[in-house]
């Protein structure tokens, strides 16, 4: 029986929101994708397309319930891309 990737596990996670170095790792061998750790650098196209983009799904996809929550993995993300 084969275990789920480690991006899905919470090995690969990052407490913080996120996947973690080895989650990153884990993905970009498994798919030949090329994520990135986030930026929190004001002025970086990548952080304002990522922030633009999450603040959409957090309005459009998420309960009102989840949108509030300080623990939710869509408020640590936009916490951990300094959103």
């Amino acid at each position: 029986m084969a275990k789920t990737p480690l991006w899905q596990r919470k090995a690969g996670k990052n407490p913080k929101g996120g996947l973690n170095a080895r989650g990153r790792r884990a993905y970009n061998r498994a798919t030949g994708g090329n994520l990135k750790a986030p930026s929190k650098k004001v002025g970086n196209k990548r952080r304002a397309s990522f922030c633009a983009r999450m603040k959409g799904m957090k309005k459009k996809l998420t309960s009102r319930k989840t949108a509030r929550d300080p623990n939710s993995r869509i408020n640590k993300a936009l916490r951990a891309w300094n959103c």
